[in-house]
């Protein structure tokens, strides 16, 4: 079922962010960028939460954070995108950790690593991470938001672990592109699924120790099925009988669910 690997073909991220130019002056830049996006985000939330988010303007906003509201236009196109400052420069981050990963690493392994970065943007600040995951659960518009920036890391890890089959060689019954999707699709699962407990036990724990523990189950699952090369202390891969025709799953899962649960079932979907 597995394929030789090729080098990924991941798309390019727009590099605008932190670790987009070079020389210090673009570092500067993007400093003070990301500073005024925390600082617009602090205010949006203290509106948010004070007066409501419908009766907070963007006028509003920018008279907090003590600036022009065409410069709340440069940082943000609406103010429910405000209380996400930090989606950007991560999503690039993340993307350097794929594109600097070693030859001889799992792509799984590596997806992993990859969004650890989200959960240290949340870990950072967990009282600010507390709050925000308050207000998105109020608020339709913001979790709709949030919805959106998770869909982006989902379509990076999905790129970057399709980049590592060989196009040339997939035919019908080559489960391997659906392997990945379902796999990239898995560990942006997991981590959400361990950002919430922590978010909800109010940001205390070892939340890195806990995404290990998630990401281990994932890798249990799918580690045996992407690139021909085992996943971290797992078995060679195994070849799976073709089938006659191409299978989509699609699962429903409660958001309370046990992820281990989860995981067995997509398991005996995809084994069927």
């Amino acid at each position: 079922m597995s394929q030789p690997l090729k080098a990924a073909r991941t798309p390019p991220v727009n590099r605008s962010g932190p670790s987009g130019g070079g020389g210090a002056g673009a570092r500067r830049a993007s400093a003070q960028r990301l500073t005024m996006r925390r600082k617009l985000a602090a205010a949006a939330m203290e509106l948010f939460a004070t007066q409501g988010y419908e009766a907070t303007t963007v006028d509003e906003i920018a008279a907090r954070a003590g600036v022009a509201r065409r410069t709340f236009f440069r940082h943000f196109r609406s103010k429910e995108e405000a209380i996400f400052p930090d989606h950007d420069d991560t999503l690039v981050r993340a993307a350097d950790v794929l594109d600097a990963a070693p030859p001889h690493e799992h792509p799984l392994d590596t997806v992993c690593r990859g969004i650890k970065e989200v959960m240290r943007m949340y870990a950072a600040s967990p009282a600010v991470s507390v709050e925000r995951y308050r207000l998105t659960r109020e608020v339709p518009a913001l979790r709709e938001r949030e919805i959106a920036s998770v869909a982006r890391y989902e379509r990076l890890f999905t790129r970057y672990l399709l980049g590592h089959f060989d196009e040339g060689a997939h035919h019908d019954g080559n489960d391997d592109p659906l392997l990945a999707e379902v796999a990239a699709s898995a560990v942006v699962t997991a981590h959400n699924h361990v950002l919430r407990r922590w978010l909800r036990a109010g940001g205390e724990g070892d939340v890195e120790a806990q995404l290990d523990h998630a990401f281990e189950i994932v890798r249990q699952t799918f580690g045996t099925g992407i690139a021909g090369r085992p996943a971290t202390g797992l078995p060679a891969a195994t070849v799976s009988p073709k089938k006659e025709e191409e299978d989509v799953v699609v699962m429903v899962a409660r958001t309370d669910a046990p992820l281990d649960e989860v995981m067995r079932t997509i398991e005996r979907a995809l084994k069927r």
